[in-house]
């Protein structure tokens, strides 16, 4: 198999331990450019990481002819952008999540893929991890039944400013964003049980800005209907005293209890009792999803989460925001 050579445009925190060590630790691949509107910034990531090349003009990263592939980890608001050029440049693209603001800009970005020729990726690892394949695995197989009902609990202490700025982070800026933190951390889990137990078909929400913080969204709540017959609901709230993060899948036969971001133990509960199943999460947690697409670009294998996969959890968050963000509270 070829060696894949990615070039990473927008080199922030989650580069940093999450995905870029997994471009140069995956087998078959290497990250050969960086690139950050703050050259400075991008030469010291280089350097850091020891990565050949770094610019600070995206085109000139996707138009460098040794660049075989093009991993975009800028905030969502540039997504469709460098999307559509480096499709037009003929290039693969791997994407941050969430996919895009919205499922309008997610569909543009397929069809620009398709269009030439050139797959699209979608950041969601998770469906990579042991710890959620291990769920999946145990409602495959039966162990708790028919799956009847999905909750969804996360609550989180207000985000805070920055220091130095004053400014909050770019994830509650609903023009870069696409939302507040919803967008950011609920896409995660949502993935998750698409993955698990299938597309959700239907999706009503409401939502609020109750602590009055910044512009965007701080508390979600849902009803979910999955093709499977299984139903959920969903709260999400971002203005809480502490954090909290559970979610709960009930069969015929019994339930498995997990959160999406902490590493307690996934609990699977039956007539029999509750057991206890510890799996950790890797170092550089994004690198499994990157060698199943590494592997797939060299004609072996398919990765888990494409643009088709991702699109249909921004679509489930346009539904679930749909009122609040046409004024109806």
């Amino acid at each position: 198999m070829k060696t894949i050579r990615w070039g990473i445009i927008g080199c922030g925190d989650v580069t940093e331990v999450k995905s870029g060590p997994g471009f140069q630790n995956a087998k078959n691949s290497q990250l050969v450019a960086v690139m950050r509107r703050n050259g400075n910034l991008a030469r010291d990531y280089a350097l850091r990481h020891n990565v050949p090349k770094w610019y600070d003009d995206a085109q000139k990263l996707i138009d460098d002819p040794e660049v075989d592939a093009v991993y975009i980890a800028t905030p969502p608001a540039f997504h469709e952008e460098y999307t559509l050029k480096s499709a037009k440049a003929g290039k693969p693209v791997y994407v941050e999540k969430p996919m895009a603001r919205n499922f309008k800009e997610c569909t543009t970005m397929i069809e620009a893929c398709k269009n030439a020729g050139v797959p699209l990726f979608v950041a969601y690892y998770r469906r990579t991890l042991d710890r959620f394949n291990k769920i999946k695995e145990l409602i495959d197989s039966g162990k708790i039944g028919e799956v009847r009902l999905v909750t969804v609990v996360l609550y989180r202490k207000p985000i805070e400013r920055d220091p130095k700025s004053g400014e909050f982070p770019w994830r509650v800026i609903p023009q870069i964003a696409g939302g507040g933190e919803f967008l950011d951390l609920a896409s995660h889990t949502l993935d998750v049980l698409d993955y698990i137990l299938g597309p959700i078909k239907e999706a009503v929400g409401y939502a609020d800005n109750q602590a009055k913080l910044y512009e965007a969204e701080d508390i979600v709540t849902a009803s979910l209907s999955f093709e499977s017959g299984a139903r959920g609901t969903g709260a999400w709230c971002f203005s809480s005293f502490s954090n909290y993060d559970m979610n709960e899948i009930v069969g015929s036969l019994g339930k498995i209890s997990f959160s999406t971001y902490g590493e307690e133990p996934i609990l699977l509960t039956t007539i029999e009792g509750t057991t206890q199943i510890h799996i950790i999460k890797p170092v550089h947690i994004q690198q499994q999803l990157i060698q199943m697409v590494v592997n797939e670009l060299n004609g072996v294998g398919v990765s888990p989460s494409k643009g088709t996969s991702a699109a249909r959890t921004t679509w489930i968050m346009d539904e679930i925001l749909k009122n609040y963000r046409s004024g109806k509270r």
